[in-house]
């Protein structure tokens, strides 16, 4: 069946300027929500719609919003957009920013008409350069056409969007982090409660939202509800981008359903695994979820599929890895990762990313032994769930995942001193 899509323009085309997103049918839905919908309205129907965010977590945008206080409060109230996307694996985002920006800008619109927000920060990967002119090219067209400033889109009310460039750590992709940045301080998550809605940029209520999620709700107003739900599965509805990378034929940016069985994206959207040779794992959701095996590849990639498979959709960045590459160098790759964007504040997370990584390379190396294997489960253990932000439990789900899908592998490279696949890439 052939899919409607509706982030981004069809044939790898791009809707840049103001005038090719409005011949596509933009910033209709924003007037239709601003002119005819109460704030109320737009949000029960996001809500109805089934909409989860798109950054990773997966929790209800709509029931996000409802958690914003009342407009006319005593502060103002903001939207901080994340599009730092710095986690391996996942590059989905930049395609929105790049190609179809006015959709990003339409969607803030809607937003801070739902939740009464007066400005929108949208906090963009510092590496992504062409996203950010692109953007902020946009956000200058609109604004000189009405669409944003006061009194945009002809109503008595004051609303803007300002783009800043991220300073270039994966820990400014956690809201609270990110919050941080955008303020002018050191990147590092703040300890919870108070929530962004309570108490988000400079004190004030703030929703926190990515790219793709806020990119989705011009399409939920323009076609409603009951059209989001008929797309993807009863509780993961609507399309979503994913990003697939690796060795495949194709790698790039999808624009499918949620419940996409993860072998047709692989094989008939990506082209299949390079030089023919046979598939061995993938990461289904950006480094920070636990890999799959080969054998697993008929799962649907939505949240209740991969829960059930023993991994998560996180952000939809697929990494396929195949026969020749060495189980425990991946795990290396991404260990040093974690340990590199660690921001110190928990003893956990500052302490086990180090001796995680430590463990793994003297099992690669062929100096490690079979308790090192049990400890990699042990260390993993005291890192889930013990820290202010997730960075701990993503990198504790990477190691112990890789160890408890290719265990044979990792015990190959104790009972034989070494790497059995001496070919494979260098970590």
């Amino acid at each position: 069946m052939a899919v409607e899509r509706y982030l981004l323009p069809p044939d790898g085309a791009d809707w840049r300027s103001l005038d090719a997103y409005r011949r596509a049918g933009g910033y209709e839905a924003a007037q239709r929500a601003l002119q005819g919908l109460a704030p109320e309205a737009v949000i029960e129907e996001v809500k109805a719609s089934g909409l989860r965010g798109r950054g990773g977590a997966g929790f209800s945008t709509g029931q996000k919003w409802s958690f914003m206080p009342k407009p006319g409060g005593p502060k103002p109230t903001f939207i901080a957009c994340n599009g730092d996307e710095s986690e391996p694996g996942t590059f989905k985002d930049r395609q929105i920013v790049e190609r179809n920006p006015h959709l990003l800008v339409e969607g803030l619109i809607i937003t801070a008409h739902a939740i009464g927000a007066r400005a929108a920060y949208v906090y963009l990967r510092g590496e992504y350069v062409t996203g950010f002119r692109t953007l902020v090219t946009a956000v200058d067209e609109a604004r000189a056409a009405g669409l944003l400033g006061s009194r945009h889109c002809g109503i008595e009310r004051e609303f803007d969007v300002h783009v800043m460039r991220g300073a270039g750590a994966y820990i400014c992709g956690e809201e609270t982090g990110m919050i941080e940045s955008a303020e002018g301080k050191k990147g590092q998550p703040r300890k919870r409660p108070p929530f962004p809605a309570v108490y988000g940029l400079w004190g004030c209520p703030t929703t926190v939202n990515n790219v793709e999620t806020i990119s989705q709700v011009p399409a939920i107003i323009r076609k409603g509800a009951a059209w989001f739900k008929s797309i993807g599965t009863p509780t993961s509805t609507g399309n979503t981008l994913y990003g697939i990378s690796g060795h495949v034929n194709r790698p790039g940016v999808y624009e499918l359903p949620l419940g996409t069985p993860l072998r047709e994206i692989i094989e008939v959207h990506a082209g299949g695994v390079r030089n023919g040779k046979r598939l061995k794992a993938i990461i289904p959701g950006g480094v920070s979820m636990p890999v799959l095996s080969a054998e697993q590849v008929d799962v649907r990639m939505d949240h209740e599929s991969l829960k059930q498979a023993g991994t998560l959709l996180g952000t939809g960045g697929i990494v396929v890895i195949d026969e020749t590459a060495c189980m425990v160098r991946a795990a290396i790759v991404i260990a040093r990762f974690f340990r590199h964007e660690s921001c110190g504040q928990c003893t956990q997370c500052r302490e086990g990313t180090a001796w995680l990584y430590k463990l793994l390379r003297r099992i690669e190396s062929g100096q490690g032994s079979l308790a090192d294997l049990e400890t990699i489960d042990q260390v993993g253990g005291y890192m889930e769930g013990q820290t202010i932000c997730a960075l701990s439990d993503a990198a504790a789900w990477a190691a112990t995942g890789f160890l408890r899908r290719f265990r044979s592998e990792f015990e190959a490279h104790v009972h034989g001193k070494g790497c059995p696949l001496p070919e494979s890439f260098e970590p």
